[in-house]
């Protein structure tokens, strides 16, 4: 009988899709904005480098996301005096670092210019910014 029995190989492919249907959305990290649409070519990442991500949400708090995150779906606001002293403190421990910054397209100008300059003086050369390409 040379016949090769693959019920056991078909049960545990079963076991894994569950495990990764159950993984994926908890990988998903950040807080969620609805980013303004522009048509720009992407930015090259490295994804060897380091990623700190400034947040502004529409009702103008900010938010740092340095990385992977653990198991937060949204992470804690962040004053914006406190904003730049954290940021400086990673760019001065990592220079390297990208820093992105994403804002919601319901956030005021007032509070991405307010952030920008703080990014300035907290060392960030140039900082990338986000947003979704046009449909």
């Amino acid at each position: 009988m040379a016949e090769i029995n693959v019920v056991p190989y078909i049960d545990v492919m079963l076991v894994l899709l569950i495990v990764f249907m159950v993984t994926a959305p908890l990988l998903t990290q950040g807080l969620k904005v609805d980013l303004p649409e522009a048509s720009s070519e992407p930015i090259e990442i490295d994804e060897n480098t380091e990623t700190l991500v400034v947040s502004i949400s529409a009702d103008g708090m900010f938010y740092l996301s340095l990385g992977a995150t653990e198991a937060e779906e949204t992470p804690e606001a962040v004053a914006l005096e406190l904003v730049g002293e954290q940021v400086g403190k990673i760019v001065a421990a990592n220079p390297q670092i990208q820093v992105f910054v994403e804002g919601d397209g319901q956030s005021s100008y007032s509070s991405f210019i307010e952030l920008m300059s703080v990014l300035q003086s907290a060392g960030v050369a140039s900082p990338n910014l986000i947003t979704k390409p046009l449909e």
